[in-house]
């Protein structure tokens, strides 16, 4: 060992004399300036973009040359910054001395200049991490975030000891730089509570703990405890440290010693912490093994949690192996568990040993199985010697010759001290010794005799067998072999497939096993799920028979070569190919296959990646990449193969077949790691409503429901907020609910109003936002909302204004200023997305049938026509969708005319924009005219509703062969015309007001005083009669020809009866004059109030028509023409 330790000391030395030559020349300062300096723009470019990308070795000598042969005083900053980017990338001691120089030449030119500007480059590089910025990043990312750093400092902390040696870092004039390495280490290790920066220590020790800490390298490993090195790497340590001391001149001796306790203390940390962690996996190792006597099962989570405490603690325990031979200190001593031998192993088997390495041999492997049940399936497998006898698994054989070995010697033995004893007996003389020597000598004799009757015992098994074996039939062994390899088609089971292991067993010979061999190599092509309980019972006999395993593997290897011979016959024989790959992948999981069998196989596949071998490899990743890719002994071998498979599907061109089918494999035996999906924690009172909500409510129990959810505490933020959440995600119930939900909201609405305008509200703003996004992963979400909102008006939660506005929003959101254009993409509503169309149907469904009279029939049937024209501006509808269309639309307006092209319903909108804007009071020539007198009194006014007034009347119509329309276009000023001003308003407010008021005391004085001819004394048959033939007088009918004489009524009495008669009075008198006149100013009456109430809705139409045109700036109006 001391002769193999010289040329490290020699090293040393040489690089020992290396830094101290850099230092002197750097300290010398005497670099002479050169009168020819090339002041090159693009040389000096060159210059930096070569150092950024790399100053190691490759580049040193150029490097070095063009440092000497430029100017570079303006570009100072920028080679600063540029070396600290190429330092970035030396990564060997070669790259880091070449960067070191470097370093050294740029110094000795511009010492005040450019060192300056460089360390501090430095020090920013080489600080700690911001443990705000690190607490804002989730544990794996961290995790990343650490590594990337650590590979970042790595060289830079290498080059900053070179240059704190060689005296281009310096705490002083009179000092070297260790100080400022010290303090940037210190600084790394005391703000890393997670210890990721062990690694930037070991590296430093293991290149500059001689010259910094005054450490010998150590020639062999410390064990924990007061372990005495040798007496040979004594003398190789007091070699090395006679032959130089190389941190003499370079570093002080006060600095190392400092240096030296801080690193001890902190290998102190690290130790103290190594113990805390091992204690702690051991009592999680505990409490999973108590977890599974409970429960006979870990459950995932505590699976996965395990798994990253123990990686945890080997990676913790590896750097302070690593510190504690750089350190020359021993290994904390680590308490033993009692209950180690107890423990459950997760992730893989538990492995035991001997010795300290026995104590942290943790197994990582986890994941082998993708669930317990298959884990069951492949690794417990019975022992056939617990239910066979021994002679039938051919071992009796193998005991019967050790025991008769051992009994030889004992009979040998025995026969030894019966000489001795026969020999001793006849050296005696007396008879009474011959006497006792016959009677001595029968016990020897007995003992023979008790040996020779004993020595069949062993073999007693081999009588008594028979009686142990299942009670067959009188058959014989053939008979009964083939009744058993009849009935394996039928082991779909393990306990079926077992209990046909035991039964071959008893029938084990060579023939059997033969025949065995050759029934499993002939297995159907399409009972490919029979082939896993196949390979468990060759799992099962291979123990104890083992050509049945080696025997089925050689044919199905035999096979498999055939198959690559024909591997042009793809469809012929892909189902041979598929049970083949099956068989092999399934006996592999087994252990049956060896694995260099497995891996040649997948070798062969990858060297002809085309074809049915690209098949072949997504059958052997899907059945036995998951174990080969997490087994110790096949992990490194087979990702290789892995990854070289990636890198073949990258570079070669496959069809979308066979490129789903190897990502789906890739992906199944190699999973993407995701977190375990955490539990949203939820109140018991949230869980409550929950419940009551999702699970109990009903027809029968929404009173019930009511009342408990009246019950609670709605004063608490918690509570209100938990209700309006469940109220307004309709999505969660079934389909059928949603109705009861809206009347639940109904009956809250009487109790708490706010709560039901809340919901409200979020309903829509989920339309709305839905609109806005349009995922497809949300489509059925969007569905329930809308049957909500429809369900809220049926019970009178919202009005019909709020379900025109949706209806108004679903037709016309995202597309230019609201006009559906056909054939025209919106990035909102493709031409091709008919999904809107459905939502409007849900809701016309839902409230169709509400909209049959009166203002609110025009505005539906305004909207239908618009409708049928949007529907039409999309392509072809799906046969679906067409036929929920013509349902709806049937449900609602079964004689509703149905346009036949795009042209007919562009027409039918501009008719229904044109009597939109006339009903309005907007002219055609776009100004206000005088509405004229309303003739019928029996209907309201036909007008449109202020949604469809709002986006019609800015609507353009556009056809498929044409987007702009040719025809003439009227520009509205959006401040013209558009109703009466606030003054008009209040006016028109007062003169109303005083209007009514007068109208109704004139309505009083006329009832009392003057209309006594409609008393309610008159019967009303009589009553009906002569109200028309009093409107009959007023208008001159035929009843009264040339109005020269007025009928009136006459009521007598007789008795209990009314009897009336006809009295015409002539029209000239007082009284028929009185009567006409009255008559009259009562018809003038209510011919006036109409009007004033039509003037008023149709002003307050125009007011809202205002507000929307008031929006887009102008109106273009297509006049129909």
């Amino acid at each position: 060992m001391e002769t193999a330790s010289l040329p490290k000391v020699d090293e040393e030395r040489l690089r020992y004399a290396r830094r101290i030559n850099l230092k002197e020349l750097n300290l010398r300062g005497d670099t002479q300036e050169s009168a020819k300096l090339d002041h090159s723009l693009k040389r000096h470019t060159a210059l930096i973009k070569r150092m950024r990308q790399y100053i190691g070795a490759d580049n040193r000598d150029q490097v070095l040359k063009d440092i000497d042969s430029l100017s570079l005083e303006k570009y100072i900053d920028e080679i600063a910054g540029a070396v600290v980017e190429g330092i970035a990338r030396c990564k060997t001691d070669k790259d880091v001395w070449a960067a070191v120089e470097v370093i050294c030449s740029l110094h000795r030119r511009f010492p005040t200049s450019f060192t300056p500007a460089l360390v501090n480059l430095l020090s920013s590089s080489l600080a700690a991490p911001s443990r705000a910025t690190l607490q804002t990043l989730t544990p794996d990312q961290r995790e990343k975030e650490d590594a990337l750093r650590v590979s970042r400092q790595r060289p830079a902390l290498r080059v900053c000891s070179e240059l704190a040696l060689v005296g281009v870092i310096r705490d002083s004039p009179a000092r070297s730089g260790a100080e400022w390495i010290m303090r940037v280490i210190k600084e790394l290790l005391s703000n890393d509570p997670s210890l990721s920066s062990l690694p930037l220590l070991s590296t430093f020790l293991k290149s500059y703990g001689r010259p910094y800490l005054g450490l010998t390298p150590s020639h062999g490993k410390l064990m924990p405890g007061d372990a005495e090195p040798s007496r040979v790497t004594d003398e190789a340590t007091n070699a090395a440290t006679a032959a130089f001391d190389e941190g003499e001149g370079l570093v002080e001796q006060d600095v190392r010693e400092r240096f030296k306790r801080m690193c001890e203390g902190y290998f102190e940390n690290v130790a103290r912490k190594l113990s805390i962690e091992h204690k702690r996996l051991q009592e999680q190792d505990r409490r999973n093994h108590e977890a599974y006597i409970r429960s006979g099962e870990i459950f995932e989570d505590r699976q996965q949690a395990y798994e990253r405490m123990t990686k945890g603690y080997e990676k913790l325990f590896a750097s302070c192996q690593t510190l504690s031979e750089l350190l020359n200190l021993p290994m904390p001593a680590l308490p033993t568990a009692s209950q180690r031998s107890d423990s459950i192993q997760i992730g893989g088997n538990a492995s035991t040993g001997a010795g300290d390495d026995a104590d942290v041999a943790f197994t990582t492997s986890g994941g082998k199985w993708e669930d317990e049940e298959e884990r069951k399936f492949f690794e417990d497998i019975q022992d056939l010697k617990d239910f066979v006898p021994k002679n039938f698994l051919g071992i009796d054989a193998e005991e019967k010759t050790e025991f008769e070995e051992k009994e030889r010697v004992e009979r040998e033995k025995a026969e030894a001290e019966a000489k001795n004893l026969a020999e001793e007996l006849k050296s005696l003389e007396t008879n009474g010794d011959f006497h006792n020597n016959n009677t001595l000598a029968e016990p020897a004799g007995s003992v023979d005799e008790e040996d020779g009757n004993v020595t069949p015992i062993p073999t007693s098994p081999k009588l008594s067998s028979p009686p142990l074996s299942p009670q067959l039939a009188p058959q014989g062994p053939s008979q009964l072999l083939t009744a058993l390899l009849a009935r394996l088609p039928d082991a779909t089971n393990r306990t079926l497939i077992d209990q046909a292991a035991v039964e071959f067993a008893f029938l084990n010979s060579k023939a059997a096993r033969k025949r065995l061999i050759k029934f499993l190599s002939n297995v159907p092509k399409n009972r490919t799920d029979l082939l896993p309980h196949y390979s468990r019972l060759v799992a099962t006999l291979d123990k104890y028979m083992p050509d049945v395993g080696s025997d089925l593997v050689t044919s199905l290897e035999e096979e498999f070569r055939y198959l690559q011979r024909k591997k042009n016959l793809v469809k012929e024989l892909s189902e041979l190919r598929l049970k083949n790959i099956t068989f092999l992948s399934n006996l592999t999981k087994f252990r049956v296959v060896p694995v260099h069998v497995i891996l040649h196989i997948f070798k062969v596949c990858l060297d002809d990646f085309s074809g049915a071998n690209v098949e072949n490899v997504a059958l052997l990743l899907e059945g036995c990449g998951r174990f080969l890719l997490r087994s110790e002994e096949t992990k490194e071998r087979f990702s290789t193969m892995l990854e070289l498979m990636r890198r073949k599907q990258s570079m070669q061109h496959f069809d979308p077949r066979q490129m789903l089918l190897l990502e789906n494999a890739y992906y199944q035996c190699n999973p993407p790691e995701r977190p375990p999906l955490i539990e949203k924690e939820r109140t018991t009172v949230e869980l409550f409503i929950r419940h009551i909500i999702y699970d109990v409510l009903s027809k029968k129990t929404i009173d019930k429901v009511l009342k408990l959810i009246r019950k609670l505490d709605w004063d608490d933020p918690t509570v209100s907020h938990s209700l309006l959440k469940v109220f307004t995600k309709p999505w969660k119930l079934k389909y059928s609910n949603i109705g009861l939900l809206a009347m639940l909201t109904y009956d809250l609405q009487r109790y708490y109003p706010a709560f039901a305008v809340a919901v409200v509200d979020q309903v829509v703003e989920d339309i709305r936002r839905g609109l806005e996004v349009n995922l497809y992963s949300v489509n059925q979400q969007r569905v329930a909302t809308v049957k909500y909102l429809g369900e809220l008006y049926i019970y009178r939660v919202v009005n019909s204004s709020l379900i025109f506005d949706t209806l108004w929003l679903l037709v016309t959101f995202g597309h230019p200023d609201g006009h559906p254009l056909p054939r025209q993409p919106s990035p909102l509503d493709m031409p091709d997305d008919f999904f809107r169309i459905r939502l409007v149907c849900v809701l016309l469904d839902t409230v169709g049938m509400c909209f049959d009279r009166g203002r609110q029939m025009r505005k539906l049937d305004n909207f239908l026509v618009f409708f049928q024209y949007y529907a039409l501006c999309k392509e072809e509808l799906p046969t679906e969708v067409d036929f929920m269309l013509s349902d709806s639309l049937e449900a609602v307006r079964p004689k509703l005319p149905i346009p036949e092209s795009i042209e007919e319903a562009a027409k039918a909108v501009d008719n229904v924009l044109n009597a939109a804007m006339q009903n309005a009071g907007y002219s055609d020539d776009g100004h206000d005219r005088e509405r004229p007198q309303e003739e019928d009194d029996e209907e309201d006014r036909s007008t449109v509703g202020h949604e469809s007034a709002a986006t019609m009347g800015s609507y353009v119509h556009q056809t498929d062969e044409r987007a702009p329309s040719p025809e003439p276009v009227v520009v509205l000023s959006a401040q013209e015309h558009l109703g009466p001003s606030q003054e008009a308003d209040e006016e028109f407010a007062k003169e109303l007001a005083k209007i009514i008021t007068e109208s109704s005391a004139e309505s009083r004085k006329i009832d009392k005083k003057n209309a006594w001819w409609d008393n309610a004394v008159l019967a009303p048959s009589v009553r009906k009669k002569r109200t028309g033939e009093t409107e009959q007088n007023i208008d001159g009918d035929a009843d009264c020809p040339n109005g020269s004489v007025m009928n009136f009524t006459v009521i007598t009495r007789r008795g209990n009866k009314q009897q009336t008669r006809n009295l015409p009075v002539p029209a000239e008198t007082a009284l028929a004059v009185h009567t006409r006149s009255a008559q009259l100013q009562d018809k003038v009456e209510q011919q006036h109030l109409k009007q004033l109430v039509l003037n008023y809705e149709q002003r307050e139409e125009a007011e809202e028509l205002k507000d929307t045109r008031s929006r887009p700036g102008q109106l273009k109006i297509r006049l129909a023409g």
